[in-house]
């Protein structure tokens, strides 16, 4: 083709372009992560807070107290005295689980500027003077992420295929740390595995509401999963739940339903993610399943608190009742109490295009068949105390696994779930993300739609209907999630 052709077909697509901005078909466009609080203001630890951060309504003054002592257990940073290491990915649970709000996903001040200080892991790489160097998929404006090998290595380093790993490899650890004299222990080679395709990442999850979702019982769960069956069968719409190995029953916490429980969840986190041993995990752990070098095992050494280093306290002071439960009880007490988040507005006080949004959302596309709008949590009982009980759960989840294809792949198997398999992404407070998708890979909202489009997905139909839908109408969907 001649350069002139080139100009004269580049002049008749700007054209085209043009004409439909004049139509009114200007290409629908992720209006971004919306930064204005709605809600009840409450005050926790004497920090005001509207509407996403705040405990859940009706709690008695006991589990306020509780709630609140939590709260700031949540975002403490942890030293290695207090058993930080030898690995590690954050230094606390809320340097991880802070957007928009302690309890929820990763920062970025780049795509959401009134939020302070970018991600956190880079900074924290060289904390009290360590050695390490963010590896290549850290970046300051980027999310904070976990990295997993999707298997292990035969003796030669070449990747086992037959040898199944999938578990946590920790992107720092405490060698150099003035609070660590003594530690040598270098940082994985997150390049040779990402050469070598066996790397995979995960971002956090968001907790809002996480005692709400611990409350639906799984015949909840499991009566969701055969409503609407024709519309699902139609639309290739499977599902199926992840469910506990030795008990059966669904688990639900996790980028692939992999956790049974509040407690499970946060006494594995404060394993894998910090470091710090527990009554449920009480030894330290290294790369790959190989114990760490005794070098940087401080606490078990002679003089040192001994392990594991979070546990129950009996009562060591009988006014402060609060201290009784370990660090790790604390954390799943602040999820369980910690209420879902706000929209933006609801039903009628929404704009017309939020409400289109939700109809199409709904009843057009469809996206609703897997992404629930809501369930109701179970009666009142010792799993469900009085301001858990009865409550219409927003989560806009079915909590099923799905497949999601080839192009969302983790190559990561977990209890049931395969390796394009993952938990339906509850959508409340989606509104005040920045990072979508297990991974991250996007802060573009209409692109993470997209992306669910790909071989072997479950999500095919209903991505085909809504790239059918006008620019307008996508605009509206987009509009709606961005109130959630």
């Amino acid at each position: 083709m001649s350069r002139i052709s080139y100009i004269l077909m580049a002049a008749a697509l700007l054209v085209s372009a043009t004409s439909l901005v004049i139509q009114g078909q200007s290409p629908a466009t992720d209006p971004g992560p919306r930064s204005g609080a709605t809600g009840t203001t409450c005050v926790v630890n004497g920090v005001t807070i509207v509407g996403t951060g705040c405990p859940v309504a009706n709690m008695s003054a006991d589990e306020l107290r509780f709630f609140n002592n939590a709260a700031g257990r949540f975002v403490s940073p942890e030293a290695v005295a207090n058993g930080l290491g030898p690995t590690f990915n954050g230094n606390s649970c809320g340097m991880c689980h802070s957007q928009p709000a302690s309890g929820g996903t990763s920062p970025s001040t780049s795509a959401f500027p009134f939020i302070p200080g970018g991600n956190p892991q880079v900074a924290l790489a060289t904390l009290n003077s360590a050695t390490n160097t963010p590896p290549f998929f850290v970046t300051p404006n980027g999310p904070v992420r976990e990295a997993r090998f999707q298997y292990f290595y035969t003796p030669s380093g070449h990747v086992d295929r037959d040898n199944p790993d999938g578990g946590v490899h920790d992107l720092f650890t405490i060698a150099g740390r003035s609070d660590a004299p003594g530690c040598v222990y270098p940082q994985e080679d997150f390049n040779k595995a990402s050469a070598l395709h066996n790397l995979s990442f995960r971002i956090p999850t968001p907790v809002f509401g996480g005692g709400l979702l611990d409350a639906i019982d799984d015949a909840t769960i499991l009566a969701n999963q055969a409503a609407q069956s024709n519309a699902k069968q139609v639309l290739g719409i499977r599902g199926k739940p992840n469910r506990s190995a030795n008990d059966g029953t669904i688990t639900k916490f996790g980028w692939k339903a992999q956790n049974k429980s509040l407690l499970m969840f946060a006494q594995e986190a404060y394993s894998v993610e910090i470091g710090e041993t527990n009554m449920m995990f009480p030894q330290k752990r290294g790369f790959g399943g190989v114990p760490p070098p005794a070098s940087c095992v401080f606490n078990s050494q002679p003089g040192g608190a001994g392990l594991p280093e979070d546990f129950t306290n009996y009562l060591p002071n009988p006014s402060s009742t609060e201290l009784v439960p370990s660090d790790d009880d604390s954390f799943a007490t602040f999820m369980r109490f910690l209420d879902q988040p706000t929209p933006a507005c609801t039903g009628k006080s929404c704009s017309a295009s939020i409400q289109n949004g939700r109809r199409l959302f709904t009843d057009v596309v469809r996206c609703s068949l897997c992404h629930t709008p809501s369930m109701t949590t179970t009666p009142v009982s010792a799993f469900a105390p009085a301001a858990l009980a009865r409550v219409r759960a927003n989560l806009f989840s079915d909590l099923l696994l799905h497949h999601m294809g080839s192009g969302l792949a983790d190559g990561i198997s977990q209890g049931n779930a395969g390796p394009d398999e993952f938990r339906t992404a509850p959508l409340r407070g989606v509104g005040q993300r920045v990072f979508f998708l297990h991974d991250g890979r996007t802060s573009d909202l209409l692109q993470a739609i997209e992306l669910h489009q790909s071989p072997g997905s479950e999500a095919n139909g209903v991505i085909s209907i809504f790239n059918s839908r006008t620019e307008q109408e996508k605009q509206d969907i987009l509009n709606f999630l961005r109130s959630l």
